[in-house]
């Protein structure tokens, strides 16, 4: 498409307060930079941080910006969140890790960024402050994650890798099971599992506990912003897979970037053929 890609650095693990602020300055700084407008495009929490800097700071950004895309969102708050932040929410203790090791590590985060994504949270926040949704193109993009058998079945296979033995540890004290026990638990070495098994999990979790389809961390529901253009594709994708996608070579299917550009060039082509005031 011939644009400059520029990446906001922002912690998202910092309150959205503090992030709306930054972005707001970066876009400005961009503007009067180049003198060309801006197009916003945010994944998980980013695109929550996008939408509130221009909810907050649209009187000052007005003719700055071009469009906003909202990719994989909790626009409207995430049931996982609330979840992990109120005891008791989960009852399984082994889902609850998971899921907290998955949005630490995709959230970008510590659990002080979950606060914000809260349904107590966003609620308030949008009602005291409006998208301007009828002023500027605004893509909401979702997906729902497989919840295969056989995405699935890999949290069930937790390979072994096999390590040369090194000498025996003195037996003193140790049984002769013990001192067999403790020498083949040295030779061994847990492999971590796939995340778009742990994936499948908390989405399967979502499903039951509430009904809801979602990507394994977001609800197709919550991902939507009201009035906005939404984009759901047919083909099954988590959360991550904005991260591991663009990993995998030679793949005849679109990966992250590819869907990136579609949904820029989507922006720009909304906000040629729509009058915005």
């Amino acid at each position: 498409m011939g644009l400059a890609c520029h990446i906001a650095k922002i912690h998202s693990e910092a309150s959205v307060e503090k992030n709306v602020w930054e972005l707001k300055q970066y876009i400005e700084e961009l503007y009067w930079g180049s003198g060309k407008q801006v197009l916003l495009l945010g994944h998980s929490k980013g695109g929550v941080d996008a939408a509130a800097a221009l909810s907050l700071y649209w009187s000052e950004l007005k003719g700055k910006v071009a469009g906003l895309a909202l990719v994989q969102s909790p626009y409207g708050g995430t049931p996982v969140a609330s979840d992990i932040l109120r005891e008791g929410q989960i009852a399984d203790k082994e889902t609850r890790r998971i899921m907290e090791l998955i949005v630490c590590k995709l959230i970008k985060g510590d659990m002080r960024a979950l606060e914000d994504l809260t349904y107590a949270k966003r609620k308030d926040f949008i009602s005291k402050h409006k998208l301007p949704v009828d002023e500027l193109p605004v893509i909401s993009f979702h997906t729902e994650a497989s919840t295969a058998p056989t995405v699935l079945a890999t949290l069930t296979r937790i390979a072994q890798a096999e390590l040369l033995p090194w000498l025996p540890l003195p037996r003193f004290f140790l049984s002769a099971s013990e001192f067999v026990e403790l020498m083949l638990a040295s030779l061994k070495v847990p492999v971590v599992a796939p995340v778009s098994a742990a994936m499948a999990v908390t989405a399967l979790h979502l499903r039951l506990r509430y009904g809801e389809r979602s990507d394994g961390l977001v609800t197709r529901r919550d991902a939507e912003v009201p009035g906005s253009v939404v984009v759901r594709p047919e083909r099954r994708l988590d959360h991550a897979w904005m991260v591991y996608s663009t990993l995998k070579k030679g793949s005849a299917e679109a990966d992250a970037s590819e869907m990136c550009e579609a949904l820029l060039a989507m922006l720009v082509e909304i906000g040629r053929s729509k009058k915005f005031r």
